[in-house]
């Protein structure tokens, strides 16, 4: 990602120097053992597998995404001022737009090289992951207040753990996961990884698995969550000739594959959520970079960065079944509206943030923001907790 290629050097040294460092998870999804003693060197205990029930994981179902569907919020989303939140990488800011108007309310100052806003796991707090600035500044989403940051070392994104016990951030120039209490993100554990620029995720169907990607080495990593530890490391292969450059990850609704977007080979990998092996790759557009489902979750749109447009795949089918243009545009990151009627994705390296009409792919607005919008996150969303990123809720 160019924002990030420029700031290594700081970071680098920031690994060299060995840098380190609300209320209670809903009592349903709590499990019964104790959590791991907090320190940055010793690895978790091992601890038995927590089940679907303690894990805040699905009972078992045939869609996953069944409480993200339209007008299922929960009693704490209720409360919450529905806006849109864009970090900006450039600027150092986030732009605050209000979704029945399209207009930017406000811009808010936060700390270096923003990624992402982050719902958390008790949707209690929007975190913005502000990377080169090493802290996390906390929104409350009921009234849109943001608040003083915390320190956390180079958190390029941000997941929770589906037992809601630990927020795990994704340290990518210092090659590590840190798993951090939640609430007050002291550092627990540190999990080195075997592979370059780790950044987005998404979790196996009980939760106690999360498939990783790694943009610069092209490969993704099968992480154990209770155990906190790498499983399983799988190296795409080429298609077209480019080498694999691996961004969002989406599991279907059914549980049985993992969606991988790659910019260089400009469509999904499918990934068997079993297996971990590859099973085809499916060409969609020009930078394949952000995936997300839709309300009714029969559609996956891909939002192609380099291809001005954004693809909607057919779970059913498997096949691509629509493409919205967006002239001149850079779609990126985003979610989907409550309601489920408007995809809003930042515009990446057109300084503009979007908002599409799903039934159509009409494009209802272009809102002009700062120099390099990222990982939006659409507030209010359906679901009982949140696993992190810009909303993946469950």
């Amino acid at each position: 990602m160019p924002p990030r290629a420029r700031s290594l050097t700081a970071l680098l040294a920031l690994a060299l120097a060995g840098a380190c460092s609300s209320s209670p998870a809903p009592s349903a999804a709590r499990p019964t053992q104790s959590p791991p003693s907090a320190s940055s060197s010793a690895a978790p205990a091992a601890a038995a597998s927590p089940s679907p029930a303690a894990s805040g994981a699905p009972a078992a179902s045939t869609d996953l995404y069944a409480a993200d569907h339209p007008g299922l919020l929960s009693r704490e989303a209720q409360q919450a001022k529905p806006l849109i939140y864009v970090p900006d990488d450039d600027d150092a800011t986030v732009h605050v737009i209000d979704p029945a108007t399209f207009k930017v309310l406000r811009v808010e100052k936060v700390g270096r090289l923003p990624q992402h806003v982050t719902p958390s796991y008790d949707l209690k707090t929007l975190w913005v992951d502000n990377d080169m600035g090493n802290s996390l500044t906390p929104i409350d989403p009921r009234t849109g207040t943001f608040g003083k940051p915390v320190p956390v070392s180079d958190p390029y994104n941000l997941y929770f753990t589906a037992d809601g016990r630990h927020a795990v951030v994704v340290a990518e120039a210092l090659g590590r996961l840190d798993f951090r209490d939640p609430h007050t993100m002291a550092l627990q554990h540190s999990l080195h990884v075997p592979c370059s620029g780790i950044d987005h995720a998404d979790f196996s169907p009980d939760g106690t698995q999360a498939l990783f990607s790694c943009e610069f080495s092209g490969q993704m990593l099968l992480v154990d969550m209770v155990h906190q530890k790498v499983l399983k490391t799988l190296e795409l292969p080429k298609e077209g000739g480019s080498r694999p450059k691996p961004q969002d990850v989406k599991l279907s609704p059914d549980g049985s594959t993992y969606y991988v977007a790659d910019e260089n080979s400009n469509g999904v990998y499918l990934i068997d959520a079993k297996t971990i092996t590859v099973r085809r790759f499916l060409p969609t557009g020009l930078g394949a970079h952000g995936l997300y489902v839709s309300r009714d979750s029969k559609d996956l749109y891909i939002s192609n960065r380099k291809g001005a447009s954004v693809s909607v795949l057919s779970f059913a089918t498997g096949a691509v079944r629509a493409i919205w243009p967006i002239p001149g545009g850079s779609p990126d990151m985003g979610g989907v509206s409550a309601d489920g009627k408007v995809l809003w994705l930042s515009g990446r390296y057109t300084r503009e943030v979007y908002a599409i009409r799903v039934s159509d792919g009409h494009l209802l607005a272009r809102i002009p923001v700062g120099g390099s919008p990222h990982g939006l996150c659409v507030w209010p969303q359906p679901g009982r907790y949140s696993l992190g990123h810009t909303g993946v809720l469950r």
